[in-house]
């Protein structure tokens, strides 16, 4: 017999889940069968993240795969790939079409790219890298809003490194394990457009001030930034300049009270700064480009 809705939302909230009822309406409609809501319940009300017990997560409009352990996209992290979209070279612009609206994590729909429209002889594709990138849903988005896309992936999880290419594969997109740019191929050395990097930024002291479902069940390597946050990013930003165009952008998150040392790393290493914030998402984005 399977468990009524009003069941599972008194279980729900009484584990301390917010959004209750949203959830438990996702979870039956997950579910195959009585015995597979019971244990999805279970193990929410366990602690467990909500997208690994569902296996996907809302990003941009799409349903993106997620791995038990790998790291689940944040929805501030749209802000991100909203200043990407807008740098692509052109004639590569957003389809208008696209994040028109902040979506519902409540109304995902099944990831499928962007068709690719026809382009003019000698036009080529825009080169972008998803660094870090977790479940690859930043290339899953961005592949989804842009026209013609060559994308890359990297990370050091191996767990994350299968979940993105469940994501990537059908994108066409390249999906390589190992740390930063060493798995990169060397021909996308100076032409890359837009290099993603969704490094982690939380200091090494703060990580036991994270919400247990981050803490307890996404990678530590995700989550680390070392002592002051920003040891992963000064590594991309010594090297983003010889793997970028001219021109090429390389973007990434941080909080507000790192936004002087990250600009910092990134003018050090000959690339221009700009720092955008998004107060609607909560979101702090840097942007270093290539002159």
């Amino acid at each position: 017999m399977s468990l009524p809705h009003s069941a599972i939302v008194t279980k729900l909230r009484a584990a301390g889940c917010v959004f209750a009822e949203d959830e438990a309406r996702l979870l039956i409609a997950t579910a195959q069968t009585p015995a597979e809501l019971i244990d999805m319940v279970d193990r929410r009300a366990g602690g467990l993240p909500l997208e690994h017990v569902l296996g996907w997560a809302e990003f941009c409009g799409l349903r993106v795969a997620v791995d038990p352990g790998v790291f689940v996209p944040r929805p501030r992290t749209e802000f991100l790939l909203r200043q990407a979209t807008a740098l692509a070279p052109t004639p590569y612009v957003p389809d208008p079409t696209a994040l028109t609206a902040k979506p519902s994590p409540l109304t995902p729909t099944p990831y499928a790219p962007h068709p690719t429209a026809p382009t003019p002889s000698g036009e080529r594709p825009v080169v972008a890298v998803d660094l870090c990138c977790g479940t690859g849903a930043l290339g899953a988005a961005l592949v989804a809003v842009l026209e013609r896309v060559e994308l890359h992936a990297s990370d050091i999880d191996p767990a994350a490194v299968t979940c993105a290419r469940r994501n990537l594969t059908a994108a066409g997109g390249q999906v390589y394990e190992g740390d930063l740019y060493e798995p990169l191929p060397s021909d996308l050395l100076g032409r890359i457009d837009l290099l993603l990097a969704n490094v982690p930024y939380v200091p090494t002291g703060e990580i036991d001030l994270l919400p247990s479902e981050a803490r307890l069940h996404e990678a530590r390597v995700a989550l680390d930034g070392g002592a002051d946050g920003l040891d992963v990013l000064r590594r991309v930003t010594a090297e983003a300049g010889k793997w970028l165009a001219p021109g090429g952008h390389l973007l990434f998150e941080t909080s507000e009270r790192q936004v002087p040392q990250a600009v910092e790393a990134v003018t050090r290493h000959g690339l221009d700064a700009r720092v955008t914030i998004s107060d609607e998402w909560d979101a702090t984005v840097i942007i270093g480009t290539r002159p």
